[in-house]
């Protein structure tokens, strides 16, 4: 889906879960895969600098560049990156922003170990990362918005993208931090399919299990 197209589905359907708040009320999961790619900018003053290219030069490699109300700074999305939109009450979950991001990045570090590749935090650094030599490259972008607790956008998994499309940018504005992939860490791609399953699988029950545990306290 084309990225722009994405985020007007985000927030149509994030005003229908705010409408809709409550117990019993829905709550949504997008997973996508974003064709043509697209270079995100959000409007930190200096995050239009961490873009390499303008938007010219991008237009002729066929990306395309849209400004995002999303936090964080400048990343990629396009073919062989999954890309994760919950919109989710994050009250009916129990968390605040901080703690949320901590949990899509746990979500995330599961989903690794699942396939034998060891994620990890970076506390300077939101996302997930995989060791690499005496460092760590970055293998999952993540960026939200919450409007009324109730959240929009969300991470990017690179399952096996072109690692090169990553050099029109300064990935998530981190100089000399490097980027990886599924496909880089294991070194055959894996299943698209599979991965995108598993995602879903996880992010709902850990969805699940931290409504319930709200719901116990009440």
């Amino acid at each position: 889906m084309r990225w722009a197209d994405a985020l007007q589905l985000q927030r149509d359907l994030q005003q229908e879960v705010i409408a809709d708040r409550g117990a019993g009320g829905r709550q949504v999961l997008l997973l996508v895969e974003h064709d043509p790619p697209v270079v995100t900018v959000t409007r930190r003053p200096e995050a239009a600098g961490h873009v390499l290219l303008d938007a010219e030069a991008l237009a002729a490699r066929g990306i395309e560049l849209e400004q995002t109300d999303r936090g964080g700074d400048v990343t990629w999305h396009g073919p062989g990156q999954l890309v994760a939109y919950p919109i989710l009450d994050l009250n009916r979950l129990g968390l605040r922003l901080h703690e949320y991001m901590r949990w899509l990045e746990g979500t995330v570090i599961e989903l690794l170990g699942e396939f034998g590749i060891t994620g990890q935090r970076d506390e300077s650094a939101t996302g997930v990362w995989v060791p690499h030599g005496s460092g760590a490259r970055k293998i999952a972008a993540m960026g939200v918005r919450v409007s009324r607790w109730v959240s929009m956008h969300g991470l990017a998994l690179n399952v096996a993208p072109d690692l090169e499309a990553f050099e029109v940018i300064v990935p998530c504005g981190l100089h000399g931090r490097a980027v990886t992939s599924m496909a880089q860490e294991l070194g055959d791609p894996p299943n698209f399919d599979a991965v995108k399953a598993r995602l879903a699988d996880i992010l709902c029950a850990r969805a699940e299990l931290a409504m319930r545990a709200v719901e116990s306290q009440a």
